[in-house]
Order: structure tokens, then C-alpha cells, then sequence
């Protein structure tokens, strides 16, 4: 027992829990945009049941870890860059994000294109977001695995820092949520962080390494401009969205 809670095991624990927080982030936007979209009194349950899936995703991909790692090994060469399984799972996972989140964006702003698409975007089936969202958390949960490798040794340590993660966002999805349905512009910036995220993922499936934090520290400054321009801004009435429920003690009428 002595042996597994050694300082080493403990250390990595800790930098790998706030690094799993850290890296939940982009999926808790994600399973935040897309529940926005179910009725109100099913949004809940789909956000806990996204975050669970995410963690028995990470769960079993860790104790697949040696097919995870094959992963890494050329598939094929085009030209002089090598084609890995992991790069086009990274590939898909970008293209689908930014294609999802842009077609959110012009939703949001432009609204459906008639009475026929805009009773089809109204309909949003439970088992369509949970699949989309099943997509998302296998190319996220992929990245978190391989960074969990990375930093630890002790199997044990990957998996308890996958469950204390998943468990600090389920804690505060619902409020992230909220927060993000109550401000229209904070979906919208929401949806730029999935895309800008989106084009992360395509660049390190194309082999171009980004330092994440560089991204993360441009994502922080944007959500703190925008908390400033909200709290300057707390006397006018906030825009609606297409599909957008009202904000309190404002009217829907133009």
C-alpha cells in the first residue's frame, strides 16, 4: 500500500487532476451548446449523462492503453507527413467541431431558413445529442489519455484523476450551462472558443503542434473582456438569439 501512495504517485495525481479540469473545459462548452437545444427539463440529465460517458470513454481507452499507443504508429505517408490512426481521429473530431459550431453560429444569428427547417431545428432528438456528444468526448478523451500517459506511471493515478475531474464538472456544469443560456453573447463566444478548438484539433491532426496554453490563455482573456462588458453593460437589455428563451423582465416583441 506504502508503495502506491509514494510522493511521486501523489505529485502526479494532483498535476494530473487540474490538467484534467483543465482539458474538460472544451467538453463542457460542447455538452453545454448542444443540451441548450433539448427542452429544459431533460438539459440536466443529458449534461450528466455526456460527463459520465466521458469518463467511462477515458476509462476504457486507459486500460486499452497499449491499442491506444498503436494509435500513434504510421498508417500511412502522404508525401513526407505520416498518417496515424490518433491524427485522423483529431481530423475528424476538428472538422465535425467547427462545422458543428458553426452551423450554430448561423442558426443563432441568422435563424432557420423557413417554416420547414425551422420546425426541424426546434425538434432536436435526445439520441442525436447524446450521439454528437459521444463523437466529441472519444476525440477529447483521446488527447486527455494520451496527456495522462505522459504524466503518469500508476494506472491507478490516471483513473482516480479521471474521476475527480469529471466529478468538479459535474459540479459546475449546470452553472456554466445556465451562465451560457442566460447571456447570448456568452454562446456566442462559447461557440468561437469550439471553433478556435476545432482548429487546434486540425492542426495536430496535420502533425502542427500548438502549445495549448497559448489557446487557453487567448480563451481566458476573451471570457474576461466579455465579463467586463457585461457588468458595465448590466443596464441594457441583453440581443436574442434565434431559438433564445427571453431574459427575465425583458419582451420578445420587437
Amino acid at each position: 500500500m506504502s508503495e502506491l501512495f509514494t510522493a511521486e504517485n501523489l505529485t502526479a495525481l494532483a498535476a494530473l487532476t487540474a490538467l484534467e479540469v483543465v482539458l474538460g473545459i472544451d467538453n463542457i462548452v460542447f455538452i453545454s451548446i448542444l443540451t441548450g437545444r433539448l427542452p429544459e427539463q431533460r438539459r440536466a440529465f443529458a449534461r450528466r449523462l455526456g460527463l459520465s460517458l466521458a469518463m467511462l470513454t477515458r476509462i476504457a481507452l486507459l486500460f486499452a492503453i497499449s491499442w491506444v499507443m498503436r494509435l500513434t504508429e504510421p498508417w500511412l505517408e502522404i508525401f513526407s507527413w505520416d498518417l496515424t490512426g490518433r491524427d485522423a481521429i483529431l481530423l475528424g473530431g476538428g472538422l465535425f467541431l467547427i462545422a458543428k459550431a458553426t452551423f450554430e453560429i448561423h442558426e443563432k444569428l441568422e435563424g432557420p431558413g423557413g417554416p420547414e427547417a425551422k420546425r426541424a431545428g426546434s425538434q432536436v432528438s435526445f439520441g442525436g445529442t447524446i450521439t454528437q456528444i459521444l463523437i466529441l468526448d472519444l476525440v477529447f478523451s483521446l488527447d486527455s489519455v494520451i496527456t495522462a500517459v505522459g504524466m503518469a506511471r500508476a494506472l491507478w493515478v490516471m483513473i482516480t484523476a479521471v474521476i475527480v475531474a469529471v466529478i468538479v464538472m459535474l459540479v459546475f456544469a449546470g452553472a456554466i450551462s445556465a451562465f451560457i443560456e442566460r447571456h447570448p453573447t456568452m454562446k456566442m463566444l462559447a461557440l468561437s472558443f469550439l471553433v478556435l478548438i476545432g482548429v487546434l484539433l486540425v492542426t495536430e491532426g496535420l502533425g502542427q503542434h500548438i502549445e495549448r496554453g497559448y489557446v487557453y490563455f487567448a480563451m481566458a482573456f476573451s471570457l474576461t473582456v466579455e465579463l467586463l462588458n457585461l457588468r458595465l453593460r448590466r443596464r441594457v437589455g441583453p440581443v436574442q438569439l434565434h431559438g433564445g428563451a427571453p431574459a427575465e423582465g425583458t419582451s420578445s416583441a420587437p
